[in-house]
């Protein structure tokens, strides 16, 4: 069984590097999406056998560089099922930009780039090789987001690169540090492994130990987009292409707090684990007020559903540094939540901002007397981010809330129930005037095709029903991955 799983995760790096260099190779935009849709299916299917032929405490391969544990495989769920549904809208959406047919290829080869670049990271077993594959999505996603090339979207690109690897920057000062720490216990040379860092946390001294890991946090904080580091996500976010959007929020965000997670775990059972859970839950709480405030004065439509990715990483925030076995799953529930739900939320986005020829919130009017289907499912859409029933974040939220009741931080429970309650008035607040404001000067003429449709309703057809039955399977699933990090 060892074997085959190695085998499944060989052929995801081998099949999504094939689509980009085919997508590179042949400039014919027309083979490029189908190429890049492929690998994402297959992708798809092969994270799915993945998921439950691997063990939840972990294998190791290639002398211990690569490891496949339940959380690991649960962030590429989260990211295949954002790459497959994005991969369909992409088809759809791409074709709208004119003027563009000779670079689409280009895209595509970059898109599944920033695919390969996600799926390498969670399965990283050296925490440096991680940081080199976090940095990578930076790198490739960066292209993405200027990818337009309007003088908005090459800024919004800059201040990604600038702000992030900053923060990067940090993230690697905080692994030398703790590679540091291990010299003084294990020798001058040691293989940098998570289990290693975790052998030698006890046996460290506590301020160094506390120290590398608040650097760690800040710097991949800042690439999940934890306030106050959050400043390149709103506009990153809202600049690139909508299926860029969606894998932005809905997958690369995902893959940096693996990171975070790894290392408070290296922290488990130390005199500073205390501390360092307070830092997070702190950032958490913090990235709900930003959301908050930001998401009552927002004009534009994509900064809207940017400043919800702020919200609810704040949320996982809370549920990993509750922690706890309902904190954790609550966490790790709202992961695949938010990843469907946002990628529903920049793909309406996307269809209305190109229907009405505007971003701005108060250009777009009386939705659904224009588009009645991609509508709906946008509303749906909106009322599943702001975590109400009954959507599948309703319960990973409250999930959270209730393994926050029995932490050492059982302030920040009613702090995180009302803000959602001010975000979700905020919010909404915002869709009620594009639903039911005065009809618009020029009524808008576009005709929605089945992609850019299609992978609407499969995500809010999952959203749901992930809020109406919260299957045993998962629940179980999530537990073991619970369990494994020591969440018991």
């Amino acid at each position: 069984m060892n074997a085959m799983i190695w085998e499944a995760l060989y052929a995801i790096w081998i099949v999504t590097a094939g689509a980009v260099a085919v997508c590179w190779l042949l400039p014919n935009a027309r083979i490029a999406e189908r190429v890049n849709l492929l690998a994402a299916v297959i992708d798809f299917v092969l994270v799915c056998y993945l998921l439950g032929a691997t063990p939840a405490a972990g294998a190791t391969a290639l002398s211990g560089y690569l490891l496949l544990d339940g959380f690991g495989v649960w962030v590429m769920f989260c990211l295949a099922c954002v790459y497959l549904l994005a991969s369909v809208y992409a088809t759809g959406y791409m074709r709208w930009m004119h003027g563009e047919e000779s670079r689409l290829n280009r895209f595509y080869g970059l898109f599944a780039a920033f695919a390969l670049t996600m799926f390498l990271a969670p399965a990283q077993n050296n925490p440096g090789l991680y940081w080199i594959a976090i940095d990578l999505t930076t790198i490739v996603s960066a292209f993405l987001v200027g990818f337009q090339r309007a003088p908005e979207s090459i800024e919004a690109a800059w201040k990604y690169i600038v702000i992030v690897s900053a923060g990067l920057g940090l993230a690697l000062l905080g692994t030398v540090l703790f590679y540091w720490a291990g010299t003084f216990v294990l020798g001058p040379v040691y293989d940098m492994t998570w289990a290693s860092f975790g052998s030698i946390a006890p046996k460290t001294e506590s301020v160094l130990l506390l120290l590398s890991f608040l650097l760690v946090l800040i710097g991949y904080g800042t690439k999940v987009g934890l306030a106050p580091m959050h400043t390149w996500l709103p506009d990153a976010h809202s600049e690139g292409p909508a299926p860029v959007s969606a894998m932005l929020s809905g997958a690369l965000l995902n893959c940096a707090m693996l990171g975070v997670v790894r290392y408070l775990g290296i922290l488990r059972g130390t005199p500073i684990e205390g501390s360092a859970r307070t830092a997070l839950v702190v950032l958490g709480a913090f990235s709900l007020l930003v959301a908050a405030l930001f998401i009552i004065r927002q004009t534009i439509i994509k900064r809207l559903a940017a400043y919800s990715s702020v919200e609810h990483m704040g949320v996982i925030a809370l549920g990993f540094g509750f922690g706890g076995p309902l904190g954790t799953i609550g966490a790790l529930y709202h992961m695949l939540n938010h990843s469907l739900a946002k990628s529903l939320v920049f793909f309406g986005a996307g269809n209305m901002m190109h229907g009405f020829e505007s971003k701005e919130i108060e250009r777009i009017r009386r939705v659904l007397d224009y588009f009645p289907r991609s509508g709906a499912m946008w509303l749906a859409g909106a009322v599943a981010i702001t975590g109400a029933p009954p959507f599948g974040l309703f319960l990973s939220e409250l999930t959270v809330l209730r393994g926050g009741m029995t932490s050492a931080n059982p302030w920040a429970v009613w702090w995180m129930a009302v803000l959602l309650i001010v975000i979700f008035v905020g919010f909404l607040n915002k869709f009620r005037a594009m639903y039911f404001g005065a009809r618009p000067e020029h009524a808008p003429q576009l005709r929605l095709g089945f992609v850019q449709v299609a992978p609407m309703a499969v995500a809010l057809a999952a959203v749901l029903a992930l809020g109406l039955w919260w299957l045993p399977a998962i629940w179980q699933h999530l537990a073991a991955i619970a369990a494994q990090l020591g969440e018991v």
